[in-house]
């Protein structure tokens, strides 16, 4: 696109199956999109450790005393690009790949995701 964000296909929430990487065949929910970046953050997958020293709390008299957040190895999801991931269909239950169509809801016309797997065709959005 002209402004430099990419439209994406998937959603905050989407359940998603890694089709390639270390993490290969394991499904996962969105955690966060970043279109600009055309990354997806997935709930405990693609892991990555990150060291941390002990840092002292904002505020900390506040709360009675100084605080202190404890240093550590730390492992916390990493990015993945969007096109290592696929879209789990609700329905068929299989990775698929997204389309979209228009529907006509309450008077109104909106385009919805559908299942691009042959025999399914249902919609993702719900």
């Amino acid at each position: 696109m002209a402004d430099g964000t990419a439209r994406l296909r998937i959603k905050k929430g989407d359940l998603v199956k890694i089709i390639t990487g270390k993490d290969r065949g394991k499904q996962g929910h969105v955690i966060e999109v970043r279109p600009s970046e055309r990354r997806v953050l997935v709930e405990g997958l693609n892991q990555m450790k990150r060291h941390t020293r002990p840092r002292p709390v904002k505020d900390s008299s506040r709360m009675g005393g100084p605080g202190i957040i404890p240093g550590g190895i730390i492992e916390k999801p990493a990015p993945i690009s969007v096109s290592n991931v696929m879209i789990v269909c609700p329905v068929c239950n299989h990775a698929t790949r997204v389309g979209t169509k228009i529907v006509e809801r309450k008077g109104e016309q909106r385009k919805v995701r559908v299942c691009r797997r042959e025999g399914c065709g249902q919609e993702i959005d719900k």
